[in-house]
């Protein structure tokens, strides 16, 4: 087959990780695999990994009439067989190009929540059971494929020498590793938590936070970890920015705090790893507890962001003190995405729905309707952002609860 790749962005995230990683594993299953996208950090990603990289305009706008004759154009000169849109809006292009060219469209969502205007034939992919069955009624397929790690190139053992030197890590704190973006939606309560529950817990534990990533929330973090860095009156908190390659960083951590693709990264370089949502949520993943996240996801609600601080210090003084404990979630963590995370697994299932979208090709009938559906979309969000009460991430801007 040939395969195009289309993710939203192409800034280091979580999806387009996803995207990247699961394209090479799709071509080393020797499929031909080219990713389209506009200039960012994850081209490099996209070199590495042997991937052609199709450069995209950065100012266009989302979705596009522009884009979609652009994908039906490549689909025709490069006889393309498929069209894969990672989030809603090279979806939702991926979708019309499919309409009057060539190459069946498939769309990847990984974010907390499904675009209702997404068209019901275009078959759809989500990282989650608990999404896959709240996504499912009026749509034609829906499937599952939990975020895949890489677990050859993350591995115990990663070197990390050359990233405690260059950031000041000295070996012996409690090393507790965030790797993720810093924006508001999702992440940054819990990042904000962490920061204050380590300066205050500094002074009695041996406990260093250390933050990887940047984004538009990096100011309002710098400023809460230089407040709790004066607390504790020592370096509790440092804050890396962002790393293309964060290996180190998982592999220098004694434990991480995680949700998404970077909890089960975590867990591929046998880390105890502690579940961080919202609302409060935190939670050590255990044996016990392990059965909640494969249905909902790497992520929880809690009952609101007041009980955060006890919970996660609660976790904390359970992983400083039981150090034989560690020793067995690691090994556990890296056992579990061994066995139903690993990359090759999910290449295979993501091939079966390459080949069924080429044979069941999306209904025309579905085009008006999902129109009308991003246009009151984008007023609504037009609306919000005039109001100042817009968000960056439109489908994970809002911790949901089930039902």
């Amino acid at each position: 087959m040939r395969v195009l790749v289309y993710p939203h962005a192409m800034e280091v995230g979580g999806s387009q990780l996803n995207a990247v990683e699961l394209a090479a594993a799709v071509q080393r299953l020797g499929h031909d695999v080219a990713v389209l996208g506009e200039p960012g950090p994850m081209v490099a990603h996209v070199a590495a990994a042997g991937l052609e990289h199709i450069p995209l305009d950065p100012g266009r706008r989302r979705p596009s009439a522009s884009t979609v004759r652009l994908l039906r154009d490549l689909a025709v000169r490069r006889r393309l067989d498929v069209v894969h849109g990672y989030e809603w809006p090279p979806g939702v292009e991926a979708f019309y190009a499919s309409l009057s060219g060539p190459s069946a469209a498939v769309c990847t969502v990984m974010s907390m929540d499904v675009a209702p205007f997404l068209p019901g034939s275009l078959p759809l992919v989500v990282g989650t059971r608990e999404i896959q069955e709240r996504a499912a009624p009026g749509r034609r397929h829906v499937h599952l494929i939990e975020p895949p790690v890489d677990v050859t190139a993350n591995v115990p053992g990663h070197p990390v020498e050359a990233f405690r030197q260059e950031f000041g890590l000295e070996e012996g704190p409690f090393d507790l590793v965030v790797v993720g973006r810093l924006v508001a939606e999702l992440k940054l309560e819990g990042i904000l938590t962490a920061i204050d529950v380590t300066g205050r817990l500094a002074a009695e534990l041996n406990l260093r936070l250390i933050i990887v990533g940047d984004g538009p929330a990096r100011p309002e973090v710098e400023a809460r970890a230089a407040a709790a860095n004066a607390t504790a009156g020592r370096r509790a908190v440092v804050l890396t920015g962002q790393l293309l390659d964060p290996r180190p960083a998982y592999a220098a951590a004694t434990a991480c705090l995680a949700m998404g693709g970077s909890a089960l990264r975590s867990l591929a370089f046998a880390k105890p790893l502690i579940v961080q949502g919202e609302l409060g949520f935190f939670e050590l993943l255990t044996p016990d507890t392990e059965k909640t996240f494969l249905s909902q996801g790497w992520y929880g609600l809690g009952d609101g962001p007041h009980e955060g601080p006890a919970r996660l210090e609660a976790a904390l003084r359970t992983l400083t003190t039981e150090v034989r404990l560690r020793g067995r979630l690691g090994d556990y963590g890296r056992r579990l995405v061994e066995d139903r995370f690993s990359l090759e697994r999910a290449a295979r299932v993501q091939v079966d729905i390459y080949q069924q979208a080429i044979a069941e090709r999306p209904a025309a009938l579905d085009a008006l309707g999902t129109a009308a559906g991003v246009l009151r979309h984008k007023l609504r969000r037009r609306y919000q952002r005039l109001r100042g009460t817009g968000s960056r991430d439109d489908f994970n801007a809002v911790a949901r609860r089930p039902g």
